[in-house]
């Protein structure tokens, strides 16, 4: 590879879908689809769509509105990653498979073939007295597969929501290469103010990593209202780019040299005491 072609190579745009979920499916996927032919008229090669993109958020919608992969969610983001050219990291849907149900989210590059598929690692069962508890386990069955894929810039990571908050899952997607890590998430109003920020920026300087989430758009009508705020966090633990609480496609331009010179100016990578301790996946995927 010349010179030039690597120093092109090195820097992308990424793009991060805020969309507002509604309970029609149909029109769910038609505007999510609008907006990541935008953000690639934008210069996106990389996009991203929130957690539970085609549905509500909820124990109540997830069997309703659940589907196959693949299946008509999965479709429409495999068109839309072919006819943009581009990278489409698809949220997250309610996906059935042999009578069960997951909280899963599909790749798709530039050709429209499904280039990864991530089932929700760690369930969101929490309950915060007076102030909110969920138990997605009431419905929906864990993955158990680290989830990655290459793109001509770097190598990916994905994970869901929840999965952002156990810090060993970034720590074995690093290990394994990946330079960005994805969260599609929906984080609500108790953790969102409390904890979302912060865990995103732990993840990215912890790991010397990009972090991007994407969390679908506030909706103070709904049964489960998101806290919205899509971010981009750079391996300095800088927000590079934020939404606020509405509808909003934002963008970053992702510098991997960036990277490279973090981690040479603070070369945590090589002086880990892996005499002492390690982080290892138990199943390889």
């Amino acid at each position: 590879m010349s010179g030039i072609v690597a120093q092109a190579m090195s820097k992308f745009r990424l793009a991060v879908v805020q969309l507002h979920v509604s309970k029609v499916k149909a029109d769910n996927l038609s505007r999510a689809c609008r907006l990541v032919k935008e953000a690639a008229g934008q210069g996106a090669k990389v996009v991203i769509l929130p957690e539970c993109f085609n549905s509500p958020y909820g124990t109540g919608f997830f069997a309703e509105y659940a589907e196959k992969i693949p299946g008509e969610s999965s479709q429409a983001l495999s068109e839309a990653a072919k006819e943009s050219g581009i990278y489409l990291v698809g949220g997250s849907i309610p996906e059935e498979d042999q009578g069960k149900l997951y909280n899963t989210c599909s790749v798709f590059g530039p050709d429209g073939h499904l280039l990864a598929k991530h089932r929700k690692i760690h369930l969101f069962d929490i309950d915060v007295p007076g102030k909110i508890r969920f138990q997605e386990s009431e419905t929906l069955s864990p993955g158990s597969n680290f989830t990655m894929f290459e793109t001509p810039f770097c190598k990916v990571g994905v994970g869901i929501c929840y999965d952002i908050r156990f810090a060993e899952l970034a720590q074995i997607y690093a290990q394994k290469g990946c330079q960005l890590l994805v969260y599609p998430g929906a984080f609500n109003m108790t953790t969102g103010p409390a904890h979302w920020e912060l865990l995103q920026r732990g993840r990215a300087v912890d790991n010397q990593v990009f972090v991007a989430t994407a969390s679908p758009a506030r909706d103070e009508s709904a049964s489960y209202v998101a806290w919205g705020h899509s971010s981009v966090v750079n391996p300095w633990g800088e927000v590079i780019t934020k939404a606020g609480p509405e509808e909003a496609v934002i963008y970053a331009d992702i510098d991997l040299q960036y990277l490279s010179d973090v981690r040479q100016q603070i070369p945590i990578t090589v002086q880990r005491r892996t005499d002492l301790y390690t982080v290892r996946p138990v199943l390889e995927s």
